[in-house]
């Protein structure tokens, strides 16, 4: 008995799984391009940056203010709570301390979560309420109001929890 192709039973295309194997191909691409877009928009950078003449003179006056805070005899000790910060300055000439202190707190990456605080104090020591950071590296930036010198450090949250800030040492 010999079988010819009308009496086969047909099968159907989507029973078969070379046709689904084609399809997937391009529908994970699909899917893929779909995901990268949302990541995409959801953690957007922004420009990291517009002028970069402007950019180089701002390091060349930063790279000032730190060396005027190296003749200054200026160093900081940075401790962070949870929601409160503490800044302990010490100068070598007391009348050196401002009564004013301008703490920046930056992560690297994401310029959605810096913060720019403003504390008073007496005796070099500074203290206020911050918002809680979140783990993983931060930079901190000190200035007096007048934004005439600038000590920076960084540290790896939660696990560091004081910084220790010194122009002279760089």
């Amino acid at each position: 008995m010999s079988t010819t192709l009308t009496d086969r039973k047909d099968a159907r295309w989507y029973r078969q799984g070379w046709p689904w194997f084609l399809i997937a191909l391009p529908a994970i691409a699909v899917i893929a391009g779909i995901a990268t877009l949302v990541i995409a928009i959801r953690s957007w950078d922004g420009l990291v940056v517009d002028d970069y003449y402007k950019e180089g003179n701002a390091i060349v006056q930063t790279i000032e203010r730190t060396t005027h805070a190296r003749e200054l005899g200026l160093s900081a000790l940075v401790q962070v709570r949870s929601e409160r910060l503490r800044v302990q300055l010490m100068a070598r000439d007391r009348k050196d301390l401002p009564s004013g202190l301008i703490v920046t707190i930056s992560h690297p990456t994401r310029t959605g979560l810096d913060q720019v605080l403003t504390f008073s104090g007496t005796d070099g020591v500074y203290e206020g309420d911050m918002k809680t950071l979140a783990a993983g590296r931060w930079l901190f930036q000190l200035e007096d109001e007048s934004r005439v010198w600038r000590m920076n450090g960084a540290a790896y949250l939660p696990t560091e929890t004081e910084i220790r800030m010194d122009p002279s040492s760089s």
